[in-house]
């Protein structure tokens, strides 16, 4: 379908005509495309300017300023890194220091007379040597592992203790009771617990 409207429309433009703003369908019998539909301008897509946005009209200085104030691009980066050590540009020396953003030492280097080419090498190989980081749950990185069984127990019949009234009203069968005694377990625990644990745990023991 592409190589034939390609053709289509170089035909029309070669034979002094004009592409209109066509929907076309292929017609996969036939081997051609058929008109939808035509619309004439952008207006009948109904392409407006955004009333709620103020006209913005930098001038040349104003876009000069703002580009001058931006960091290089990583794209213009590994260009960079690329001709100064001699590496092709699609590298994997090259992509790997760039994104780590240790081209800039790689460029000190050679500011000061020093060999980028070396200077690159030793920096991949640093990276290649480091040890892989563990993986940690975000959890238990942040602290927030989950208590072993007896431990919770331990800090579920403290609150109990503390509290006796709540868990005489839990024990009755008023289940509002048992939020208090839920807060202070988290509370306890400093957020560690697992409240659905500490509910189960509490059911459990006014079961018994």
């Amino acid at each position: 379908a592409i190589d034939y409207e390609a053709r289509r429309q170089i035909d029309i433009i070669t034979s002094g005509g004009a592409i209109k703003q066509q929907t076309l369908h292929w017609d996969d019998a036939a081997g051609r495309t058929n008109v939808l539909r035509t619309k004439e301008d952008a207006d009948d897509y109904r392409y407006f300017l955004e009333p709620d946005l103020v006209p913005l009209v930098p001038d040349a200085a104003w876009v000069e300023r703002v580009r001058a104030a931006l960091p290089p691009l990583p794209a213009a980066r590994r260009e960079a890194l690329a001709e100064l050590t001699g590496q092709a540009r699609e590298s994997e020396a090259v992509a790997v220091v760039v994104e780590r953003g240790q081209d800039s030492y790689v460029g000190e280097v050679a500011k000061v007379g020093g060999d980028a080419a070396r200077a690159l090498v030793y920096v991949q190989q640093a990276f290649a040597d480091e040890p892989a980081s563990p993986r940690v749950p975000a959890g238990e990185a942040k602290g927030f592992e989950s208590m072993d069984t007896g431990a919770l127990e331990s800090l579920v019949d403290a609150a109990i203790a503390a509290d006796p009234d709540a868990w005489a009203k839990f024990k009755a069968g008023e289940q509002k009771a048992i939020g208090a005694l839920v807060g202070a377990v988290m509370k306890s625990s400093k957020g560690k617990a697992d409240g659905k644990a500490v509910t189960a745990l509490l059911q459990a023991k006014a079961n018994t």
